[in-house]
């Protein structure tokens, strides 16, 4: 899978001119650039991007060129993936529990900022990391609602735990910031609040000063018509409440944006297979491909139904069964989606804001998941 070397205007032109059997990402460049300097010019700090949510080259290389000079690894393949591709970039290694094998490769790579969130991993960074320079965070948790996925069930300390991690990073001669993700999806601006005056709250129990704090990601990409995110109103949160929780201590701010960077510059376009005695829709992508997240947090309403020749399908929508096209009965997206009343066998449903956690989630399950990847200079039908 690899971008072609055809820019198309939009998808539509590409579908009337290719009538492609397998799913179709479209790739605009220009949106992801445009969401870039968003965060750049609205965020009161550094702009990290998180890779793990889609680690293409081409939104690398694009983030890159929009002045990104931040990213957020999780592993090693993404250390050298950011290496190869923005060599003079910051890397923060923010996944929390690493093997003994992973820190010493980023060490190897120059790799100058990590994440923590227990004694026994603070220990491993302590015996093998070198302290003059190099940044650790540390990550806390607290029972906050209002995200799709719910971090804390995985990584963070408590804030008590954090207070004597963030007491022994110092002593031990790291530069001492704190970390937190408010959870994926955040579509309300008040899920950043309580977390920063609870981060000012454990720098002051500690004792510490702390460098950086890190707001981690959380920023909504647009998934539903009617929830547009309100990311500077976010911003200005974020900016005044630190300087009320922190005063004249304030320290420097990071975040890092994975889903909202990258979610709306990819289109999809799933074809229909079948419509299964006028119930059932099949499709050539699913749950095993591109659309994983769906069943998980809900499904994206931004679609369209168009014909082979490019005709918008605008019929009263029915509201059908759709699956994808393994052989399993998970294969399913969730509840009955609204699609045109006329939609035919054929056809395409074309879904916006389908670039996060789709390219690295499809897999070849069965058979399926050929993925083809198009540019385009717009995503518009």
């Amino acid at each position: 899978m690899g971008l072609s070397k055809t820019i198309w205007t939009n998808p539509t032109e590409m579908i009337r001119n290719v009538a492609p059997e397998n799913p179709v990402l479209f790739f605009a460049p220009s949106v992801v650039q445009a969401m870039a300097r968003r965060f750049i010019d609205g965020f009161p700090g550094m702009v990290t991007y998180a890779v793990k949510s889609n680690p293409g080259e081409e939104m690398i290389e694009n983030l890159a060129a929009a002045g990104v000079r931040g990213y957020d690894c999780a592993s090693p393949f993404e250390i050298d993936l950011i290496r190869r591709l923005a060599p003079d970039a910051a890397i923060h290694y923010n996944n929390p529990v690493r093997a003994r094998a992973e820190i010493a490769h980023a060490v190897a790579k120059g790799v100058k900022s990590y994440s923590v969130d227990s004694k026994s991993e603070l220990a491993k960074l302590i015996e093998m990391v070198p302290a003059e320079g190099t940044e650790i965070s540390v990550r806390f948790k607290l029972p906050v609602a209002g995200a799709a996925y719910n971090f804390g069930a995985k990584f963070g300390a408590t804030s008590d735990l954090a207070v004597e991690l963030l007491k022994t990073v110092a002593a031990a001669g790291f530069v001492p910031s704190i970390t937190f993700h408010p959870g994926t999806q955040c579509t309300d601006p008040h899920a950043w609040e309580a977390y920063i005056r609870e981060a000012a709250v454990i720098a002051r129990n500690a004792g510490v000063t702390i460098a950086r704090l890190n707001v981690g990601g959380g920023f909504p990409s647009h998934r539903l018509e009617a929830v547009v995110p309100q990311l500077e109103a976010t911003f200005q949160l974020i900016d005044r409440v630190a300087t009320e929780a922190f005063g004249a201590d304030r320290p420097l701010l990071v975040c890092e944006p994975g889903r909202s960077m990258c979610g709306d510059a990819f289109t999809l376009a799933a074809k229909v297979k079948a419509i299964r005695d006028d119930a059932h829709v099949f499709l050539n992508d699913g749950v095993y491909g591109t659309l994983t997240e769906l069943p998980l947090i809900g499904i994206i309403d931004r679609m369209q139904v168009i014909s082979p020749e490019g005709a918008i399908r605008s019929a009263k929508p029915v509201d059908r069964i759709v699956f994808g096209p393994t052989c399993d009965s998970v294969d399913r997206l969730p509840g009955e989606i609204p699609l045109p009343g006329d939609m035919e066998e054929g056809d395409y449903i074309i879904w916006h804001g389908l670039g996060s956690y789709s390219v690295v989630t499809n897999s070849r399950f069965n058979g399926f998941g050929d993925l083809t990847m198009a540019t385009v200079l717009n995503l518009k039908v």
